[in-house]
Formats: C-alpha cells, sequence, structure tokens
C-alpha cells in the first residue's frame, strides 16, 4: 500500500510541474502563486514550495520585487534538442504565430497520445469563440471526437487504424458510441489530402481546419487547426488556403531550399 500512495504522489508532482509550466502563455507571461492556485485548485503551502523549487531547478526566474514568476530559457528549450528540425528550430511555432495573426483566429498544434488526441500548444486569437477560452495544452480526448484526430489516424497504417477505431468504438460510453464505417469513410478521406473540415472536439461544439505538419516521425504525426466557431462568418475553404500558403513559407521543403555552405575550420 506504501509503494502505490508513493507512486500516486510522485504522478501527482509530475503532473502539477507540467501544470505550472504550461499555465504560461501569450497572455499569461508571468504569474503568481495564487494565480496558480486558483486555475488549478492547488494548496497555497505546497504550490509556493514547488515553484520555489522551479526556480532552484532553472525553470522559472522569480522577480524579487514584484514576486511574479516567469519561464526561463532553460524551461522554454528543454527537450528540444531531440525533437525533428521543425520543433527544434521554432518553425512550427512561427507557423502558428502567423496563422493567428493572418486570421483573428485561435490554433491549436495537437499529437497522437495512445488513443488520444492532446492539444500541444493553443494559441487563443482575438477572435476566439467564448466556448474555446478556457483551453490549454495538455487536454486530451479520444481521436475520433475532433477532426485533428481524425486526420492524424489517417497516417495510420489501415489494418492498425481499424484496430484502433474498433478499440476506442469498444471503450466508448454509450452516448459516444460510432458507426465504424462512417469514422473510417471520414479517415480514408483524409489520406491524400492531408486536411480535414470538422469538428473541433474537446466539448467546445466548434469547427475545425485541420492540417497535418509534413515530414514527422512515423507513428507521431502533428497536426495544426484554425479553430472558429459556427456562427462565425469565415470561410472555411480560404482558411484552408491561408494553411497552405503559411506552411509553404513557414515548414519549407528542405529539397526546395538553398543549402548552406559550409567553411572550412580555421587552421
Amino acid at each position: 500500500m506504501a509503494g502505490k500512495t508513493t507512486s500516486s504522489n510522485k504522478a501527482k508532482i509530475a503532473r502539477r510541474v507540467i501544470e505550472v509550466l504550461e499555465y504560461f502563455d501569450d497572455t499569461h507571461r508571468e504569474a503568481t502563486v495564487m494565480d496558480i492556485v486558483r486555475r488549478y485548485n492547488r494548496p497555497q503551502s505546497s504550490t509556493s514550495e514547488l515553484l520555489s523549487s522551479l526556480v532552484e531547478l532553472g525553470l522559472l526566474h522569480k522577480d524579487p520585487y514584484s514576486r511574479a514568476y516567469s519561464l526561463t530559457p532553460r524551461a522554454a528549450l528543454l527537450g528540444t534538442s531531440g525533437q525533428p528540425e521543425l520543433i527544434r528550430d521554432g518553425r512550427v511555432v512561427r507557423l502558428m504565430d502567423r496563422l493567428v495573426a493572418q486570421t483573428g483566429l485561435s490554433v491549436a498544434l495537437h499529437a497522437m497520445v495512445g488513443l488520444d488526441a492532446q492539444i500541444v500548444s493553443w494559441r487563443h486569437g482575438p477572435r476566439a469563440p467564448a466556448a474555446t477560452r478556457e483551453l490549454t495544452g495538455g487536454v486530451k480526448e479520444p481521436l475520433v471526437r475532433n477532426a485533428a484526430g481524425l486526420l492524424m489516424l489517417s497516417t495510420i497504417a489501415r489494418p492498425r487504424c481499424e484496430g484502433m477505431v474498433r478499440r476506442l468504438n469498444a471503450e466508448a460510453d454509450d452516448l459516444s458510441k460510432f458507426q465504424f464505417s462512417e469514422v473510417m469513410a471520414l479517415i480514408d478521406g483524409c489520406r491524400d489530402a492531408r486536411h480535414i473540415l470538422g469538428a473541433a472536439g474537446f466539448n467546445t461544439g466548434v469547427e475545425a481546419v485541420s492540417g497535418l505538419i509534413p515530414r514527422q516521425p512515423e507513428g507521431h504525426p502533428l497536426a495544426v487547426s484554425i479553430v472558429y466557431g459556427k456562427d462565425d462568418k469565415v470561410n472555411p475553404e480560404t482558411l484552408l488556403q491561408c494553411m497552405g500558403d503559411a506552411m509553404r513559407s513557414c515548414l519549407p521543403d528542405p529539397d526546395a531550399t538553398t543549402n548552406v555552405e559550409q567553411f572550412p575550420h580555421a587552421a
């Protein structure tokens, strides 16, 4: 029993560290202890201790005057060295920023985590529907419940994909069951197109245009989504064209770019 309790406590601590790091975004550049306490409903004493530990680790900076915390460069670069080049050099971040600036809408980056679609990063746009204002990075839901999830499933070989979809249906509650053939038709419909228009998911009731990030490792797809309300006066086809233009600009094919000239080392 003691071993299980220890493991459970370690998992809670790990989860709370991730929560703190994900709190910071374009609209939350700094945070006080009470900001974190209120967002995640955590005890003040343990939250203060956690933030102090992250300062010691070099992941947070604490302003000595305002006593507010902010992310350090170490937090931003942690783990980037082992990532694909598009992630490591910041091109995917620039892609998301460009789409927000051009459309005024919110933009999400999705990854596949087991049988779930997870929001890796969320950029709030000034025209964001009210239903999406509480969305943050880290939230997950089954792949079949949102357009980005269906799109990422389309990168999986069909026999394995079928098995994943059948398992998702078997594990769904009665209200979430679906027609296997209909879902597979949606997945097959975007295999070649590499984009999809559909539900944004995550209990928001809004729509999304989703496209695959190119040149990702097999089995680790990423999708970017432009999210909009059903009543918003937007043209999905125009958003799709905007996304394509942004990808060509921010994520160019390396075979079509000029090689960097290499200079010999000095003697």
